[in-house]
């Protein structure tokens, strides 16, 4: 088995490194292009749709590594659908209320938690639409990160690594190939898209990752940690779902529509305190690195300490977001 995973992370890694400029001539052609304005980044059209080539690497891999089961078969076929809404989003501009309304399940369930005591929660009829509220919840953390070159993209990076040494602690393989997998393809793809970036993945790529890593997660990883049920994922990808929050937080204070977009994120606020692109991403790397090792900690510690974990983290968000100025209104939005 510890071949078939770094068999697994390999054939992605080289897939999607090799077909990301074949993907970038095909959204040429097909007219997804990025072009610049004044609330971007860029200065230049730059092609998105990047995200088909991790999800053809991801695709690849799985079925060169592992026997696709009921399971497995529901993970491909939503993400498949996710992509084809990315897709069509990169061509189009899809709202965001009609992507928020995509959710494909197939039998791929969060079935029950846990509580602070370690006991078994059985979800039963609240099984589907937790599921669902989790779905969807990072899949649009993950969209809304995707600010910076290379910043999505690492990220997911980490937190699918992450996932895979929880997975691998566990003895959850399937688990943790699919994740093998899933870095791989990120990061082969992040030769091309760190700054300066040739190809953006757009949502087809950023609506894949979260949609992916959070069907992952609920396939085995989370029910193998019983003690701390979904706070490995959550700690793994704390930096999209903390900026989210935040951008909850700051727009609902200010009076604004909780889905129109400004540039109070992370990202916009580093950029303003005088970093690079190149700084600011790599910064953020380092802070998804340290979630990272914190929820590898939480598998290894009692619960009292795995508490004393997360309060810090939240404490540390807390008055990290402040001194930034993640919470404050910006009066501006962005699109990119």
């Amino acid at each position: 088995m510890l071949q078939t995973y770094m068999v697994a992370f390999t054939v992605a890694l080289a897939v999607a490194y090799f077909i990301t400029p074949y993907v970038k001539d095909f959204a040429i052609k097909a007219g997804a292009m990025d072009a610049p304005d004044a609330r971007k980044v860029h200065t230049s059209p730059i092609p998105r749709m990047g995200g088909l080539a991790i999800y053809l690497a991801f695709i690849v891999a799985v079925l060169a590594s592992l026997h696709v089961n009921h399971e497995i078969l529901g993970v491909l076929l939503g993400a498949t659908v996710i992509l084809i809404v990315g897709i069509t989003d990169d061509l189009r501009q899809l709202s965001p209320k009609v992507k928020l309304l995509v959710l494909v399940m197939f039998n791929v369930r969060i079935e029950w938690l846990t509580n602070p005591f370690g006991d078994m929660i059985y979800l039963d009829y609240f099984s589907i639409p937790i599921t669902i509220m989790w779905v969807v919840s990072l899949t649009n953390t993950v969209n809304l990160i995707d600010g910076l070159d290379g910043l999505a993209a690492g990220v997911s990076t980490i937190a699918a690594v992450t996932i895979l040494m929880v997975a691998l602690q566990q003895n959850f393989w399937m688990v943790a190939i699919l994740t093998a997998a899933l870095a791989g393809s990120a990061l082969g793809f992040l030769h091309y898209n760190f700054n300066p970036a040739k190809i953006f993945m757009g949502d087809t790529g950023s609506m894949f990752l979260g949609y992916t890593l959070a069907a992952i997660s609920i396939l085995g990883t989370v029910k193998s940690a019983a003690t701390i049920a979904l706070v490995v994922p959550i700690v793994a990808l704390g930096l999209p779902i903390m900026d989210t929050a935040f951008a909850i937080i700051r727009r609902y204070s200010s009076g604004r529509p909780i889905f129109k977009p400004d540039k109070g994120h992370l990202h916009h606020r580093l950029l303003e305190m005088g970093l690079t692109q190149k700084q600011a991403v790599l910064l953020m790397y380092v802070i998804s690195g340290c979630l990272g090792l914190s929820a590898i900690a939480l598998t290894e510690v009692n619960k009292g300490y795995g508490a004393v974990i997360i309060l810090v983290l939240l404490v540390g968000a807390f008055f990290g977001a402040r001194k930034i100025g993640v919470l404050k209104d910006t009066g501006s939005v962005e699109t990119h």
